[in-house]
């Protein structure tokens, strides 16, 4: 997997200040000097997917993941979060972020934004094209241009890029596992041994170990 995944294929980079990590000694995962940020209740295991709607990866893990999301334990809250690794995945965020507004994150629109960006190469990037595509889709456009250009999903933003920074994400998708654990699927060495090690750190982080 390249490192920095990024949006409607450009190239892939690293990004300056990453936080301090220890080292993965051959684990899978990276456990995070620092904690990051979590906003499960208390009694509750926090997993965040990092993920980008022009990340090829994650159109092909989403079904796993999804899967995998089904059978999770009850004490797991699971979270998407769109990295923003530069100005340019702006766009694809607010998609992801305003149909979270909606109510509609979880649905069957989802995977076919990613179908729609990466096989069929419409440039839902563009309000021009999203818009009337989103239609289509059976959402209200009115409801969906209103929470996609609102100061909720611009704070969504910003917040889906701090959480990527705490925690160090190089790469989508990538799992953030109770503010102290991140893995991906190159550092994994699949997607399967993933979701594995993320199991693993569950139950680690319900011990308190």
């Amino acid at each position: 997997m390249k490192r920095r995944e990024f949006a409607l294929g450009a190239a892939a980079t690293l990004l300056p200040g990453l936080p301090a990590l220890a080292q993965p000694g051959g684990k899978g995962y990276i456990e995070l000097k620092q904690r990051a940020p979590v906003e499960a209740p208390a009694g509750q295991i926090e997993v965040l997917e990092f993920f980008s709607y022009g990340c090829s990866h994650c159109r092909n893990f989403e079904p796993v993941f999804g899967n995998w999301k089904k059978t999770a334990p009850k004490d797991v809250a699971v979270r998407l979060v769109h990295v923003g690794f530069q100005s340019s995945f702006e766009p694809l965020q607010r998609i992801y972020y305003a149909l979270e507004a909606m109510g509609k994150a979880g649905g069957a629109v989802h995977g076919k934004v990613f179908d729609a960006l990466q096989v069929e190469r419409k440039r839902l990037d563009k309000p021009e094209v999203l818009f009337p595509w989103i239609a289509e889709q059976g959402v209200d456009r009115a409801k969906f241009e209103e929470a996609y250009k609102s100061f909720g999903v611009a704070g969504k933003l910003r917040r889906a890029v701090q959480l990527q920074e705490a925690y160090g994400v190089e790469g989508t998708p990538a799992l953030g596992i109770a503010g102290r654990y991140y893995t991906d699927g190159s550092m994994a060495s699949g997607f399967d041994n993933m979701l594995r090690i993320a199991n693993t750190l569950i139950e680690q982080a319900r011990k308190g170990g």
